[in-house]
C-alpha cells in the first residue's frame, strides 16, 4: 500500500488579521451588499460578523452571530428583515473582548438625538483609561470591547450634532482605528491620525453614481462591482450623506504609519493597499529575500496561502523551480470559536499536507510570511522531512517578530515570541531546519519602494519588528516586559 499523505493541522500560529468593516450608503439591498462585502473581507476576522441596516423610517434592523458571514446571513428571512438603504458591517476577531455575540459589531444605540450604528477595526491604547473615566461619570458597558467607548464618548460629548461629537471622541482617543459610523441617513468614515488601519472609498455606478462605500479593503469594492475612488486619508473624517460627500480634518494633516504587515500577510493578495497591489508587492518581497538569503536548492515550496506570492518572487530570483510541494485544505473549518491557547495548540483550523512527489529527494527550501510562537513551522518541517526532503531551508518573507502589536492585531506577549527569545541560530535548530532566514527590514523597505527605512521618520509602523511604538501605550505603561525598552508608552 502506498504511503499515506502526511498530515499537520495548522495550529493558530499566525498574527491574526485585526477586523474587516464595510458600508453602504443609498443603496437598494444595502444589507446584502455589505453581507457580499463582508465575504470579501472574511480573512479579516471569522470569529463573527453582523450587519446594521438603516431603514427609512429611521429604524437600525439588525443581525449578528457567531461564525462565518456564510453562515450567520445564509437565511432568506434574516436578509430580507434588514431593510434599508444604507447598512454597517463587520466581520471580528477577538484582538480585545471575549468571543461572546455582545462583543460582536457594528455596536448601536438609541440617544435623544437619535441612533447611532459603529463599527471599527482596529484597538485603543488607552481604552482601560478612558473605561475608567467614563464608569465614573455614570456610564454603564454591556460589551467588552474598546468599540463601545466610542458609542459613550460620543453620547455624553457637550457638542450638539452626531458629526461634532464623533469628532470630539476620535480627539480623545487613542490608537488605531479605521471606523464606520452610521446615523440619520449619513455614513462616516474615520482614520486615526498615522492611518494604521486600512479603510477606502468605493462608489456604486461609476463616477455619476449616487451610492457609496467605505470598506477595509479594495477587493470589497470589487465584489459589489463599486469603483475605488480613493484611500480615506490618516487623520481624516469623510461625511456621505444627502447633502454630497465631504472631508473634515480634526487633526490636520498627519504622517502616515500604515501597517507594513499589512502588505506581507494580512491584505488579500488582490487588493490595492495605499496604491501599491498586495500581490505583486509580496512577489518583489520574495525576490528581495532570495538576493539577501540566497541558499543551493532543488526546489521552492510555499506555506500556503499567505507564503504563495513571496515564494514564486524567490522562485524566479533565485532560477529554482516553483512547486505546490504543500497542500491547504480549505474545507477544513474552524471547530471551535473561542481563540484560546489550548485550541491553539491542539490545532483544530487548517490542516496542510505534504505532495510527496514535488518533495522526497529534493532539496527544499520553505517560504512563509512570518514566524510568531514556532509550533506550527516546527510541524510543517517535520512533515517535509517526512515526505523525504534531503534539506529542508526556511525563508521568511517578513523580518523576525520581536514585539506584540497593541494596534489591533492578536499577537502572544513577548515572552511567547520564539524570536524574542532565540536567535535566528537558535531558532532554525528548534524548528529543524537546515537553514533559516529572515529578509532584513530594510530589505522589506526596499521592496515596497524604499531606498531602507528611516530611523527618524520610519514610513511605516513596523513596531512588531523594532518595538518603535509610534502611538502612546497609555493601558500598557506599567507593564513594560510586555512592551520592550524602545515604547514611548509612559512618556
Amino acid at each position: 500500500m502506498p504511503d499515506m499523505p502526511q498530515t499537520v493541522t495548522y495550529d493558530d500560529d499566525k498574527p491574526h488579521e485585526e477586523c474587516g468593516v464595510f458600508g453602504v450608503w443609498n443603496a437598494i439591498d444595502a444589507a446584502a451588499l455589505t453581507a457580499l462585502g463582508l465575504h470579501a473581507l472574511q480573512h479579516r476576522g471569522q470569529e463573527a460578523s453582523g450587519i446594521v441596516a438603516l431603514s427609512e423610517n429611521g429604524k437600525f434592523n439588525a443581525h449578528r452571530g457567531l461564525g462565518l458571514v456564510g453562515d450567520t446571513f445564509s437565511d432568506a428571512k434574516v436578509m430580507s428583515a434588514l431593510k434599508g438603504r444604507c447598512a454597517v458591517g463587520h466581520n471580528r476577531y477577538a484582538t480585545t473582548g471575549e468571543t461572546a455575540l455582545r462583543n460582536v459589531q457594528p455596536l448601536f444605540a438609541e440617544f435623544e438625538f437619535g441612533g447611532l450604528a459603529v463599527a471599527h477595526n482596529g484597538n485603543l491604547t488607552n481604552s482601560a483609561a478612558l473605561k475608567r473615566a467614563l464608569v465614573r461619570r455614570g456610564c454603564l458597558f454591556q460589551s467588552s470591547t474598546d468599540t463601545e467607548v466610542f458609542i459613550h464618548l460620543i453620547a455624553i460629548s457637550l457638542y450638539g450634532s452626531v458629526l461634532d461629537r464623533l469628532i470630539d471622541a476620535v480627539k480623545q482617543v487613542q490608537g488605531a482605528y479605521s471606523l464606520i459610523a452610521m446615523y440619520d441617513g449619513a455614513l462616516i468614515g474615520a482614520r486615526d491620525p498615522m492611518g494604521v488601519r486600512p479603510l477606502v472609498l468605493g462608489r456604486l455606478g461609476g463616477a455619476e453614481g449616487n451610492s457609496w462605500i467605505l470598506a477595509s479593503e479594495t477587493c470589497a469594492l470589487d465584489i459589489v462591482g463599486a469603483e475605488f475612488v480613493r484611500d480615506i486619508e490618516p487623520g481624516e473624517v469623510v461625511v456621505i450623506d444627502g447633502q454630497g460627500l465631504r472631508s473634515i480634518r480634526p487633526f490636520g494633516r498627519t504622517a502616515s504609519r500604515f501597517c507594513i504587515f499589512e502588505y506581507v500577510y494580512f491584505a488579500r493578495p488582490d487588493s490595492i493597499v495605499e496604491g501599491t497591489p498586495v500581490y505583486e508587492t509580496r512577489k518583489r518581497i520574495g525576490a528581495e529575500l532570495a538576493r539577501e538569503s540566497a541558499v543551493s536548492a532543488d526546489v521552492v515550496v510555499p506555506v500556503p496561502d499567505s507564503g504563495v506570492p513571496s515564494a514564486m518572487g524567490y522562485a524566479v530570483e533565485a532560477g529554482i523551480p516553483f512547486e505546490l510541494g504543500i497542500i491547504r485544505n480549505h474545507y477544513v473549518g474552524r471547530t471551535f470559536i473561542e481563540p484560546t491557547d489550548q485550541i491553539r495548540n491542539l490545532g483544530v483550523k487548517l490542516k496542510h499536507s505534504a505532495n510527496r512527489p514535488m518533495i522526497e529527494g529534493k532539496r527544499v527550501i520553505l517560504v512563509d510570511d512570518s514566524i510568531v510562537r514556532g509550533t506550527t513551522s516546527k510541524k510543517i518541517v517535520e512533515m517535509v522531512r517526512q515526505a523525504g526532503a534531503t534539506e529542508v531551508h526556511m525563508r521568511i518573507s517578513s523580518p523576525p517578530t520581536t514585539h506584540s502589536c497593541f494596534y489591533g492585531i492578536d499577537t502572544p506577549e513577548r515572552r511567547q515570541l520564539m524570536a524574542a527569545q532565540h536567535d535566528v541560530e537558535e531558532m532554525a535548530r528548534i524548528i529543524g531546519v537546515d537553514s533559516l532566514a529572515f529578509i532584513s527590514l530594510d530589505g522589506l523597505y526596499r521592496a515596497l519602494g524604499k531606498p531602507g527605512r528611516d530611523s527618524l521618520k520610519p514610513a511605516y509602523c513596523d513596531a512588531c519588528f523594532t518595538g518603535d511604538y509610534a502611538i502612546p501605550l497609555t493601558d500598557w505603561a506599567h507593564e513594560p516586559e510586555r512592551i520592550g525598552a524602545r515604547s514611548i508608552a509612559a512618556e
